[in-house]
């Protein structure tokens, strides 16, 4: 009894914290997944070294620096690059095709995190020669993270794994030749960045703001629930150009979402579809 009498009293705290973070700052995180939005809501209890959930709605409410810190917290940031080699890999045989009968190229990386992908992504299209009639429009929640992927600074003791997988998503050259490295980071080449734009969007309650040949939103709406799921493939539709294609994460599909019917899969396997009407 007392345990659900404790549990009864967080649900209500953290239903208040969300409530007012929304008025307070216009984030709204209350259609998140209950679970992964727990652990990260006691993860920033413990971070600030307050004693509750209450109190850290306080603190939240007056020190903007604070809910920095949380919307950091709560953005998914958990990438690489060349994540999933496979999907690049089919990107490059079944989607680059297409993207070259087009004079100009728009791609969205939606929930771009630290920026892994983004760059991927702009390797991807430097290898294939059509980099310089693209446009990449990185965006997250999180202007944090948005300062880091604009950086393009990693450590260096992930490059290991990002030359695999660079090697497994097809790539044709030397990844070395992407960076340069000091004695504890590799700085990505600042001529990748030049197609690039990174801006704060929040999935959860902005709108479009172009139409793209590509949007990637891979791995961010698992942790959402089904409503605001519904919600943002709204968005997703209603921003991609007809025949353009929308990649999602390994875990993620468009079975059950509003416009199912008018995609059809390019690669089932790595969730690659392509909008027909």
């Amino acid at each position: 009894m007392a345990e659900k009498a404790y549990d009864d009293v967080e649900a209500l705290e953290i239903d208040l914290l969300l409530t007012a973070i929304e008025r307070r700052y216009g984030y709204d995180f209350r259609n998140y997944s209950g679970a992964s939005l727990r652990r990260r809501i006691h993860r920033a209890v413990e971070r600030e070294g307050v004693r509750a959930i209450s109190d850290l709605q306080s603190r939240i409410l007056h020190d903007p620096y604070c809910m920095h810190r949380f919307v950091t917290s709560v953005a998914v940031c958990a990438t690489s690059m060349f994540r999933d080699s496979t999907f690049y890999l089919a990107m490059r045989r079944t989607v680059l095709p297409l993207l070259r009968t087009y004079p100009f190229i728009r791609v969205w990386h939606a929930g771009c995190a630290t920026g892994e992908e983004v760059y991927s992504m702009a390797i991807l299209l430097e290898e294939e020669g059509i980099y310089d009639r693209c446009r990449l429009y990185a965006t997250d929640l999180s202007d944090d993270l948005l300062d880091r992927a604009q950086a393009g600074i990693y450590p260096l003791d992930k490059i290991r794994n990002y030359t695999t997988n660079y090697h497994r998503a097809g790539g044709i050259g030397e990844f070395s030749s992407y960076y340069t490295a000091d004695h504890k980071n590799a700085i990505l080449r600042p001529s990748l960045k030049r197609n690039i734009v990174f801006s704060q969007h929040n999935l959860a309650s902005d709108g479009s703001f172009n139409e793209f040949n590509v949007i990637l939103c891979r791995n961010v709406m698992i942790y959402f629930d089904s409503e605001l799921r519904s919600r943002v493939h709204e968005l997703l539709y209603a921003s991609l150009g007809t025949f353009g294609v929308l990649g999602v994460g390994m875990k993620e599909s468009l079975l059950a979402t509003p416009h199912e019917d008018r995609y059809q899969a390019l690669d089932a396997g790595v969730r690659l579809y392509q909008r027909m009407r």
